[in-house]
């Protein structure tokens, strides 16, 4: 017999989430860290957000947990599923969205979520989502296929299928359709995931929660002291300008946030701190900002058509 959701093993693995990326993330900035902004949402639920601003490491970096409930779900929820129709639901995750000071390290997110609706004398309708994506501003091969190694590893265990299934979906989510281009190199995405039941499906989300750290702090840590100037801040400040328009025009977890009556200083600290447009721009071609866009905004089996190459450059030196 399938194995009923456990609301509470979930929120308190959540909790326990939040509390250790928050501590790593600040023993490697080494600086203030985070302050925590404990909040209440009044149609029900709440959250504490931690936000570093200034850091050594990171200019910004928020890591959220929410846990939303209510009678009636917003029009983003329910318009793909009208079975969810007339049922209270509940709505909690982590979300965290690293902005780094240096250009030579990426940004990064991480998102593990569970959503359940009720209704009396109806089975609930449950389900998990999730996944961490990069954004590098300048591209390394090493980099992109360690963070792809990692993110297949999160998937072991849970089918042969299961890593490129997830990296394609991750692939077509973080697409910017208005500018036709990826936001960054992909890595995890899934959503609606109740595969195998409530234990193998929670079991992934943990899987895909515990391989974050792995997956970003050695790019970190190989980046973070690389010398720039301002040509490459400025191409960063650019670049972060896609960030804050997939989120505004695309993203569903910002839009369920806001439609749902959540926090939206807490959502919205998703942003980065310092962002630029600027008209029509092109790199100039067989500059590293112009590699960006030729090798690595693009969608690429990573593991296969690329890893190989880079073990050997990477060993070469």
């Amino acid at each position: 017999m399938p194995s009923a959701p456990d609301i509470q093993a979930v929120r308190q693995y959540l909790l326990e989430l939040q509390d250790r990326i928050t501590e790593t993330l600040r023993e490697t900035d080494g600086g203030a860290g985070f302050r925590q902004d404990a909040w209440e949402r009044p149609n029900g639920g709440g959250g504490r957000t931690r936000i570093m601003e200034g850091g050594l490491v990171f200019e910004q970096c928020c890591v959220n947990f929410s846990h939303v409930f209510g009678s009636a779900l917003p029009a983003s929820a329910s318009a793909q599923r009208p079975e969810l129709a007339g049922r209270g639901f509940q709505a909690m995750g982590v979300s965290l969205v690293s902005h780094p000071l240096n250009p030579y390290v990426p940004s990064s997110h991480l998102n593990v979520r569970f959503f359940i609706a009720e209704k009396d004398g109806a089975e609930p309708i449950w389900w998990f989502g999730g996944g961490f994506d990069l954004t590098p501003y300048y591209g390394f091969m090493e980099d992109v296929i360690h963070w792809h190694r990692n993110a297949q590893e999160a998937c072991l265990g849970f089918g042969d299928d299961l890593y490129p299934r997830l990296k394609r979906w991750c692939d077509d989510y973080f697409f910017i359709k208005h500018r036709n281009e990826p936001r960054g190199v992909g890595g995890l995405f899934f959503d609606d995931f109740d595969q195998g039941g409530f234990d193998n499906a929670f079991g992934l989300m943990r899987s895909v929660g515990d391989r974050y750290l792995s997956g970003y702090l050695p790019i970190v840590e190989r980046r973070w002291a690389t010398t720039y100037g301002d040509r490459e801040r400025a191409f960063q400040k650019y670049r972060r300008g896609r960030y804050v328009e997939f989120n505004l025009v695309q993203d569903r977890g910002t839009l369920f946030g806001l439609q749902s009556g959540g926090r939206t200083e807490s959502i919205l600290a998703s942003m980065p701190p310092e962002v630029s447009w600027r008209y029509d721009y092109q790199p100039e071609p067989g500059t590293p900002e112009a590699e960006l866009y030729a090798r690595f905004l693009v969608v690429r089996d990573w593991l296969g058509e690329c890893g190989q190459d880079a073990d050997d450059r990477y060993r070469q030196g």
